[in-house]
């Protein structure tokens, strides 16, 4: 009772999940930015039938059911519910012929159920990892024909008490399945809130270094970010607490992240030695080891393949019955009806397909795989030059490959990347910075060439490169953009746009805001923001659109926001919300300004000189429009016949 740490629970009722599993990481950031926690407390406040739970790999899904067996045993819980049976689905698979559920219940709890017939009990079941199931899309397709009895054993526990869970994916999917139940309870595992992650350091990390895995935590956005995934916190503190030399950027990327985790655990847990990874990784038996895992990871991923049997171990590693160390990185289950096998985490299935890509694979061959998209910025993370960095261990696995082309590996994965960019799609140019940001790269002769090449594709609208600040940007996201800028500046490049669509800003993304606006073309802001009166602008703006139609703000915010950024454009595109009383003074403002060109649009008008404007603020403009005039008119005439009808 006492073990169980508070977990992040959040309303998903809607998850918006249509991507293949291996996005999750990103979706997940995403959600840490808009979820409102749910206390485990009001989970089972209402009496729901259905609960469906979904989270990424490692989140905490498994560790919230048994908090839930464990609560229900004490009578915390489900009070009314005489029998709980807790099934996994990886151990489901190996009895696809079973064809009842008394049968199935009998394989896994055959010594409590005899001469008991659930049906006539009530009675809960709990289905973990549903997307581990073998027959998944069987099972969240009805329509489809199946010829595997387990199936329909699955399909007939919908008409108990269940409860469902999976990665978001697979539950995404499987609740199209309850379009007729309104007694569906749908959430989402964003592991451990502040309380769990602060709790779990204080609990599992000596006191010496506690402080250094508290700065770990506050200055690397990336493990601030992933702290909440119990896999990822674990890990980190196990590396923080046993390494000799402690260093708060070990986890400055991504890739940086999953190479300390994949390499501690080689050393921890496979070689099992007092051995220091570059001792480790000299032996030319150990990098021959982690190329094969990493093969393994590869095709397996690509084919998005979870569950595996020997037969397809055995296609890529022919003596794999010889390399019992593998069972380190890949589970071994045993059941009645054989064996079968899985990543002991999908995170590091993922992470090693990337280096088996980097490693074995050319740049066409890379990009020409679709599967291998959320892979990118891992791959170009590995070309990491920085000596410092555990990553150059895993950069060279594999002697065969021309050391040349790996010297220009890079270059020419972003110079793709590139070409692949939508100008108006803010996620393809995200995807380009999380990529530039993982490499550590700097402005080369290579990359500038690249990013100027960008410049005359975008022939059609003046070309250049653009960055986002809004609610969907996470802190990792805004740490990418924030590196990119910082070169693209340096390198005296002038920025396209830079875009503002968020009211309340962090430190780093007031710093990004200041650093774009030092060489920009255009800024454009979509709502009041928080910076007013602690900066003021200074470099020139070609052009400045500021669309807060929806936004009733002061005269005094107007001008501590926006005046400053007004003040320096040469064209100004204003929207302003209709009921603004300070019309005069942007009138005024405008004309003391050096813009040489604007528009407002102000009460469904657009004005594009001060002539004008001062003509439509003398013809009362700023107090009411003709529409405006009309509905005055009808409610006085309302309020009269009112007036007439009591009287008579």
């Amino acid at each position: 009772m006492h073990k169980f740490v508070d977990l992040c629970i959040v309303d998903a009722a809607k998850p918006q999940m249509d991507v293949v599993f291996s996005f999750e990481r990103k979706e997940f950031l995403e959600k840490q930015l808009c979820y409102t926690p749910i206390p485990y407390s009001e989970l089972f406040k209402n009496k729901n039938s259905v609960i469906l739970i979904s989270g990424i790999a490692g989140i905490g899904k498994t560790w919230l059911l048994r908090k839930c067996l464990l609560d229900w045993s004490n009578d915390l819980i489900w009070k009314n519910v005489e029998l709980v049976f807790y099934l996994e689905c990886r151990r489901i698979n190996q009895y696809e012929n079973v064809s009842n559920i008394n049968d199935l219940l009998s394989v896994f709890y055959k010594d409590i159920i005899s001469n008991i017939n659930v049906s006539i009990h009530t009675t809960l079941f709990i289905i973990d990892g549903l997307d581990e199931f073998k027959y998944f899309n069987e099972l969240s397709n009805p329509r489809l024909k199946c010829n595997h009895p387990i199936v329909n054993v699955l399909a007939e526990i919908q008409n108990y008490k269940h409860l469902v869970a999976g990665r978001v994916y697979a539950i995404d999917q499987y609740q199209s399945i309850y379009t007729d139940r309104s007694d569906k309870l749908t959430i989402q595992i964003m592991g451990f809130n502040e309380n769990g992650i602060t709790n779990y350091v204080e609990n599992n990390v000596i006191e010496g270094n506690k402080e250094i895995v508290k700065a770990t935590l506050k200055e690397s956005p990336i493990a601030k970010a992933m702290a909440s995934v119990p896999f990822y916190l674990s890990s980190m503190c196990k590396i923080i607490s046993d390494s000799k030399e402690i260093s708060t950027r070990s986890f400055l990327t991504m890739t940086d992240l999953y190479a300390n985790i994949f390499l501690y655990f080689l050393q921890k847990h496979i070689i099992k030695n007092n051995e220091m990874i570059y001792q480790i990784m000299e032996n030319g038996s150990n990098k021959t080891f982690i190329l094969n895992i990493c093969k393994i990871a590869y095709e397996l991923f690509v084919v998005n393949k979870v569950i595996f049997s020997k037969e397809d171990l055995q296609t890529f590693i022919g003596d794999f019955d010889k390399n019992e160390n593998f069972y380190g990185f890949i589970e071994r289950i045993e059941t009645n009806l054989g064996c079968y096998y899985q990543f002991a985490h999908l995170t590091i299935m993922e992470f090693c397909a990337s280096v088996y890509a980097y490693n074995c694979l050319s740049v066409d061959e890379i990009i020409a795989n679709q599967k291998l998209v959320s892979c990118l910025p891992m791959i170009c993370g590995l070309t990491n030059k920085n000596q410092n960095s555990l990553l150059k261990f895993l950069a060279n696995l594999n002697p065969s490959e021309n050391t040349n082309q790996k010297s220009i590996f890079l270059y020419s994965l972003l110079d793709r990347l590139n070409k692949s960019i939508k100008d108006y799609s803010s996620d393809d140019y995200d995807f380009f910075y999380e990529c530039f940001y993982e490499s550590q790269s700097s402005f080369t002769d290579e990359i500038k060439l690249i990013v100027d090449k960008h410049n005359k594709q975008r022939w059609f609208d003046g070309g250049g490169w653009k960055i986002w600040i809004n609610n969907r940007k996470t802190s990792y996201a805004t740490s990418c953009d924030n590196y990119f800028v910082k070169y693209y500046i340096n390198s005296k490049r002038k920025l396209k746009w830079l875009i503002v669509d968020k009211n309340i800003l962090s430190d780093e993304e007031k710093n990004l805001l200041i650093r774009c606006s030092t060489n920009v073309c255009g800024i454009s802001f979509h709502r009041p923001n928080n910076i007013k009166g602690k900066w003021k602008p200074k470099d020139k703006i070609k052009k400045l659109t500021i669309w807060i139609s929806y936004y009733l703000i002061t005269k005094k915010d107007f001008e501590e926001i926006f005046l400053p950024w007004i003040n320096l454009c040469e064209e100004l595109h204003l929207q302003l919300h209709d009921d603004i009383d300070f019309i005069k003074d942007i009138c005024e403002w405008i004309r003391r300004s050096n813009i040489k060109k604007f528009r407002i649009e102000y009460r469904r008008k657009n004005i594009y000189n001060l002539d004008e404007l001062n003509l439509n603020i003398r013809n009362n403009l700023n107090i009411l429009d003709l529409n405006e005039k009309v509905q005055y008119y009808i409610s006085i005439l309302f309020i009269f016949i009112i007036i007439l009808f009591i009287i008579y």
